[in-house]
């Protein structure tokens, strides 16, 4: 992990890095070891990256209001990594789609799964160096949404460090299998009058998870119109699980 560079402000140390070619932040307490911590990764929407304000102002508010670490990593084709041909028209295809408010074509479900097989080994890479690093990783819990959803499925299902998740704003056929292996506590965020994700796709995802603790939030409200009261009660399920598993 080789850190490009590092600024402060209110508390908070932002930190950019790349490991093996994928840039990533890692935020943490301004002068406090990553150790004993727990740590969040925080995964972007499709067309999004790892500095999005969203991203950020959560990653600050888990550090300034929990103590916590947090990372995100630019999905490939996203943010500051080279994107191929695939990765420009599902750039396009998913803007025209949110714009319009029509549901994802297959062909955008079947290369988020791409992505997703590509960016899973990328996050466990993270945990394996930060591990290596950190004498004692704190709990780890994940935060994604959209297409950050459709990587964290699998790897949560796949990375046994993790011990809680926040998933929603997805629900393809595709993510069944994956999903069913995902036995962490789940805050899963549904938008009911969601264009991008079909209402069905969404409570079908929702019901193949195999967590034995699963929630279902569900509002009114387009693909991009999540309140800001679901936001703050997955940060408080996010701080209580990985609170309680220190």
């Amino acid at each position: 992990m080789h850190f490009t560079s590092e600024s402060s402000a209110d508390g908070v140390t932002q930190r950019s890095f790349t490991l093996d070619g994928v840039p990533g932040v890692l935020w943490h307490p301004d002068g406090s070891p990553l150790g004993g911590r727990p740590l969040v990764l925080l995964g972007h929407g499709g067309g999004q990256h790892k500095l999005g304000p969203g991203v950020v102002a959560r990653a600050r508010r888990c550090v300034r209001r929990h103590g916590f670490a947090a990372v995100a990593l630019d999905a490939p084709g996203h943010g500051e990594r080279a994107r191929s041909a695939q990765d420009e028209r599902f750039a396009t295809e998913i803007g025209e789609l949110i714009a319009a408010g029509r549901p994802i074509s297959a062909w955008v479900a079947r290369h988020t799964a791409v992505l997703a097989e590509r960016a899973v080994p990328e996050w466990v890479a993270v945990l394996d160096v930060l591990g290596g690093q950190v004498e004692d990783l704190g709990p780890v819990g994940y935060w994604g949404l959209s297409l950050g959803s459709v990587i964290g499925i699998p790897l949560v299902a796949a990375e046994p460090r993790i011990a809680v998740a926040v998933f929603g704003l997805t629900g393809h056929a595709s993510q069944t299998e994956a999903a069913g292996r995902v036995g962490v506590p789940v805050e899963f965020l549904l938008q009911w009058d969601d264009g991008l994700v079909p209402r069905e796709g969404a409570l079908a995802l929702f019901g193949a998870l195999g967590s034995r603790e699963k929630t279902l939030h569900a509002n009114p409200g387009g693909h991009l119109e999540v309140p800001e009261l679901e936001l703050a009660s997955c940060e408080r399920f996010l701080a209580r699980h990985l609170i309680r598993a220190q």
